[in-house]
């Protein structure tokens, strides 16, 4: 949620391999949609771009619409899991993404006009205005054809670039923006990343700048430590938060960053990175003991669905990282941190439960089962649920997974999961 000001980089070319990556990863894999002669990738192609043309980008609850989302992640399960595949498309009906797509119609909000359309000389005094949402995508697409429809070059510029670059507001909405913006680099979609260009510029907020250069954001912490694990049980333990909220919500988030809380930047500021690629392992295994090590037991089945937005937006970081600059990469990290830190705060600070994934018992069951449960199953056409297997398994993907952690927490997710809670309340964070 933090906005971080960075210099002006007129040369900047995000996809050249930097010598001195402050966090050294593979790019993640780019599933073609344009050229693609799968089923599904023909489908995913058509659907994107019906989304595309008809759907704003918020959805009724002022929160950016995940309407692609679901039938991107299951495009991507269906092209990776053979099995899952078959069980898909065995006796059902060709249009079976298209059924998903139409079953969240409920939820989205067809373009409106904008108030006036942008221009070169005017877009940047429009930012955070979300009425003008279709005229910031049709301001970006206009300059695709100056850059010769190189999409990444778009994007390349209208982030980083300026004095004030869009790339500030990424991690606003619960980060959203770049979610969508990491959709388009594994789909190698334009539509996507100028929707994700739309949503960074209509999500800026002038909350997230000030709390960048607040006093309180330059002032050392209290106390340094290496482990978010170690932070976390400090926070829990911290009783400066007791009593701020009566309930969890997400009205909180703006409690805590409009009038940014000293106690928050403490805690945020007091992580200090000395190992980048290991303490980011790290990160991703709290993104995922947030979301499963803190449900409420095995008769619920209800999980919270804040944290598997951290856990989203910590995949999205980790697809993003090997594609923009070294200089990037760590304020974007911690960018990601300070949205779970506030989160965390925002849910009423729950106890992290490992041992709910460490000795979970998966009972054989491997990442073909849960593919085909996110495919087949009850809420295939949950995004946020969908998403988070894909996740689990992209994470354990990236850093092997010898203790079946990451598998554990997929299993125990999708055979427990029976809905989301989180109070959402329509608020623009």
């Amino acid at each position: 949620m933090l906005n971080i000001s960075w210099p002006s980089l007129p040369s900047l070319n995000i996809f050249s391999s930097s010598p001195r990556q402050a966090i050294k990863l593979p790019p993640a894999k780019v599933h073609e949609t344009e050229t693609a002669h799968q089923k599904p990738a023909r489908a995913l192609k058509h659907l994107l771009k019906l989304d595309h043309v008809e759907n704003g980008l918020f959805d009724r609850r002022q929160l950016p619409s995940q309407m692609s989302h679901v039938s991107i992640l299951l495009a991507a399960i269906l092209w990776k899991f053979p099995a899952a595949r078959s069980s898909f498309l065995q006796g059902a009906d060709a249009n079976d993404l298209g059924r998903i797509y139409e079953s969240q119609m409920s939820e989205v909000v067809k373009w409106k006009d904008s108030p006036a359309e942008l221009t070169t000389l005017d877009w940047h005094s429009h930012l955070g205005c979300r009425e003008f949402d279709r005229a910031f995508v049709d301001f970006f697409e206009d300059e695709l054809t100056r850059l010769d429809y190189d999409w990444k070059q778009v994007v390349n510029e209208y982030l980083f670039q300026g004095q004030e670059p869009v790339f500030d507001s990424i991690m606003a909405s619960l980060g959203l923006p770049l979610i969508h913006l990491a959709y388009a680099f594994e789909m190698n979609s334009r539509e996507i990343g100028m929707e994700a260009l739309g949503l960074a510029a209509t999500c800026h907020s002038e909350t997230y700048t000030s709390l960048a250069t607040s006093t309180h954001s330059t002032q050392e912490s209290t106390y340094q430590q290496r482990s978010l694990f170690d932070i976390l049980d400090r926070v829990g333990d911290d009783q400066s938060f007791d009593g701020l909220f009566p309930t969890a919500g997400s009205d909180n988030l703006e409690t805590l960053l409009i009038s940014p809380n000293t106690a928050l930047l403490d805690h945020w500021g007091a992580w200090k990175i000395e190992n980048p690629l290991e303490q980011f392992r790290e990160s991703q295994q709290l993104a995922v003991a947030l979301l499963i090590g803190t449900s409420e037991g095995d008769s619920s089945g209800y999980y919270d669905w804040f944290f598997a937005m951290v856990l989203a937006s910590s995949h999205a970081v980790r697809v993003m990282l090997p594609m923009i600059p070294a200089q990037f990469q760590i304020p974007l990290v911690r960018q990601w941190w300070l949205n779970a830190l506030a989160i965390y705060i925002s849910q009423l600070r729950p106890e992290i439960k490992l041992d709910r994934i460490r000795h979970y018992d998966s009972k054989e069951k491997d990442w073909e089962w849960v593919a085909q449960q996110a495919v087949t199953g009850a809420f295939s056409t949950d995004a946020s649920f969908v998403q988070t297997t894909r996740v689990l398994k992209a994470q354990a993907e990236t850093w092997g997974d010898h203790d079946r952690f990451f598998l554990k927490a997929a299993v125990r997710f999708v055979a427990e999961f029976k809905g989301w809670r989180g109070n959402f309340v329509g608020c623009q964070i």
